[in-house]
């Protein structure tokens, strides 16, 4: 009898093992990437080259990648944004040019204030760099000024899923404030081949807004047909420094247009097993 009661036990047990193996929640976090170029209208002034304000055109490429945090998906969201971009602007005049090249690169981290609902919010801090130099084709002793920074920045995201008859579409709005850091900047007058001798004194600056004020404000709408999206959007750059006796101010207006997508990994040999959650960073 006893020996009957064990093996019933044990059957039993053997049983809800597998239920409850299979019954854990498998969480796959989709990466989201983008790929988009911009064009749109650029001005700029640098009082180290010039006293004037210089329009023109401005173009760029950017990579965006998304995905939310293996250690709490719902709740945090990591942000990779890489730009590379070129202006050409000219004087009131005409007959002066100002070329203007850079690439920047930012890394946020977000905590989601939302999860469960077509308007979702999200606030955190991004860290980034931007290199790059601008060009006058005027001056013969000071033709290039320099730009480089390391920011610290506030950073945030609001995003709404809804449709267009039967297409998803996805609005999202990334603002970025830079809120402390560092930033290059010579002297006014002051020569590059001074510096290659030794006169370094006063290159580098403490960035606060009250003598680096940046905004970036990227909106974008994603028109989801499939696996591959379509994105449309505007993106709005504001950089203004003060030091040194040097004004620099860089505006652009730029209209965007690229892809995006999400791509989801795991691994193969263990499947996937049931019940299955999908976390997404954006949509």
């Amino acid at each position: 009898m006893m020996k009957k009661f064990f093996s019933a036990i044990v059957l039993t047990v053997a049983l809800l093992i597998p239920s409850a193996v299979s019954g854990q929640e498998t969480i796959l976090r989709p990466v989201m990437s983008a790929y988009t170029i911009e064009a749109g209208s650029s001005h700029v002034t640098d009082t180290y080259l010039s006293p004037l304000s210089y329009t023109g055109q401005t173009a760029a490429f950017a990579y965006d990648r998304m995905q939310a945090m293996k250690f709490n998906p719902d709740k945090w969201v990591m942000g990779l944004r890489i730009e590379v971009g070129m202006d050409h602007t000219e004087n009131p005049a005409r007959n002066a040019t100002i070329w203007g090249a850079g690439i920047t690169a930012r890394w946020a981290m977000m905590y989601r204030l939302s999860v469960n609902s077509p308007v979702k919010f999200a606030v955190g801090g991004s860290t980034g760099i931007n290199l790059g130099a601008l060009y006058t084709t005027r001056n013969g002793n000071n033709p290039v000024a320099a730009k480089a920074s390391w920011t610290v920045n506030l950073t945030g995201m609001a995003t709404w899923s809804t449709r267009i008859g039967r297409l998803p579409l996805t609005l999202c709005y990334r603002p970025t404030l830079p809120l402390t850091g560092v930033f290059f900047s010579q002297g006014y007058g002051e020569l590059y081949y001074e510096i290659y001798l030794g006169n370094r004194h006063g290159l580098v600056h403490g960035a606060w807004p009250g003598n680096y004020f940046s905004l970036d404000n990227l909106a974008t709408a994603d028109l989801r047909f499939g696996a591959t999206n379509l994105r449309l959007g505007y993106h709005n750059t504001i950089l203004s420094t003060k030091v040194n006796n040097i004004v620099t101010r860089m505006i652009t207006h730029s209209v965007v247009v690229g892809v995006s997508g999400e791509w989801i990994g795991f691994d193969r040999r263990r499947g996937i097993s049931a019940p299955t959650r999908v976390i997404s960073a954006i949509y």
